[in-house]
């Protein structure tokens, strides 16, 4: 007895299959525009790929998923055929995996209409970029660059999902799936400063790194940048604003991460942190058009083929859980002395772990919001000791003239804020 479908569905049903014939139609119209410019090959056309995704789209109304994988292992054995006869210069499988694939989104059109467009669309992208990217790859990133993008890959999409989601070790200070998150955010900051020198140039590109990288660590920062300088004195202007500008972006992220940790901490750390990146930014504002008023040369080849330090990353996590670690102990041991104690010592390394790990004490009552103003701004000033060493060791003398001051003037306004702050409460 024959079956029907009901008249409410049959008009979705319609709207699936012309779904899978645009797929059909707008992937076959890429290979047929590649098909004219290749004339060595007879390669599928638009016409094929369009019966190919309604090939997939009958399938699963006629006989399901069995159905489908018929289909499918004729099209494979068409597909390996043309293949087999392809002549040695003209061997490539792109034309036939995109036919294999247009006949099972024809079918994925009849059960997820919407996913089944998206990947169509995307397909036929990655079909019309094959000489953008084949240039890319093979003549802009260079060997260490591609390393670095498949160590992201895989800290992000293979250590992530393993590591423990909860808080371990002394106190219940540790999470190693935070901690490596925060590893990952380091690495992917440190690759968008490469990208925008890589972009823009030195001449642009250095202030944005500089921008960019403060948001992981304005210290390692204000140390690359020295160093970049030490190897090409003439990027002085670009390198010394990158370094100021970092001071902009640590009072953002540590802005940032207050709110999302202790609002009351931020709330009593408002007006410092304010007139901090209110200096900061003026300052690195005034040095950054400096910078582009003056010719510049550019880096040389080489010198930088590392898209972010995977050690500087660990430091940067291993630091954070230290800071944990002992603001926890000598909080418990000594009491709020125990606190300024661990985060002095912890801004000699990083103002944004001290931050962090103060901010933390906050939220889980441990420590009143009012007294969390003093350790945090302890950590800033021994941080700004330390960035004042770091300029005037690790770049030239106009370096360190032109990024010391700057370092002076946000830690100076970061105490006059709490001054105020006191003042207004009182």
């Amino acid at each position: 007895m024959e079956q029907y479908l009901p008249m409410d569905t049959e008009a979705p049903v319609l709207l699936n299959l012309v779904e899978a014939l645009g797929i059909g139609l707008l992937i076959g119209a890429e290979r047929e525009r590649r098909k004219s410019t290749d004339t060595s090959r007879a390669a599928a056309g638009i016409r094929t790929f369009a019966i190919a995704s309604l090939v997939g789209a009958v399938s699963i109304l006629a006989g399901g998923e069995l159905l489908l994988v018929a289909a499918l292992v004729g099209v494979f054995a068409l597909a390996g055929l043309a293949y087999w006869r392809s002549k040695p210069e003209e061997v490539g499988l792109t034309t036939e995996i995109a036919l294999v694939l247009t006949v099972l989104l024809g079918g994925l059109s009849i059960r997820r209409p919407e996913l089944a467009a998206g990947i169509g669309v995307v397909v036929t992208i990655l079909l019309a970029a094959r000489a953008p990217m084949h240039t890319f790859v093979r003549f802009v990133v260079t060997e260490d660059e591609l390393r670095d993008a498949l160590l992201l890959a895989a800290a992000t999409l293979v250590v992530l999902p393993v590591l423990p989601d909860r808080p371990m070790g002394p106190y219940a200070t540790l999470n190693p799936n935070a901690l490596w998150i925060i590893i990952i955010l380091v690495m992917a900051i440190g690759a968008a400063g490469h990208i925008a020198i890589r972009l823009f140039g030195a001449r642009y590109g250095l202030p944005l790194s500089g921008l960019a990288s403060g948001f992981v660590s304005s210290t390692a920062t204000i140390r690359d940048m020295g160093e970049r300088v030490a190897k090409t004195p003439s990027l002085v202007a670009m390198a010394a604003a990158g370094a100021s500008l970092s001071s902009v972006a640590t009072i953002i992220q540590m802005t940032l991460v207050l709110a999302a940790t202790s609002k009351a901490t931020l709330q009593a750390l408002l007006v410092p942190l304010a007139a901090a990146a209110l200096v900061s930014a003026l300052y690195g504002a005034v040095l950054t058009r400096l910078a582009l008023r003056q010719p510049s040369e550019a880096e040389p080849q080489g010198s930088r083929q590392s898209a972010f330090s995977l050690s500087t990353a660990v430091l940067f996590a291993l630091t954070l859980a230290l800071v944990l670690l002992a603001s926890a102990a000598l909080q418990d041991w000594l009491g709020n002395a125990g606190v300024i104690l661990t985060a002095a010592l912890a801004g000699f390394v990083n103002t944004q772990s001290a931050a962090i790990a103060v901010a933390l004490l906050v939220a889980s009552g441990k420590l009143p919001a009012a007294d969390a103003i003093l350790p945090i701004l302890t950590a800033i000033t021994t941080n700004t000791i330390f960035r004042i060493v770091l300029a005037g060791r690790s770049g030239t003398r106009e370096y360190a003239q032109r990024v010391i001051p700057g370092l002076v003037l946000v830690a100076l306004a970061a105490w006059a804020g709490a001054w105020l702050t006191r003042a207004l409460t009182s």
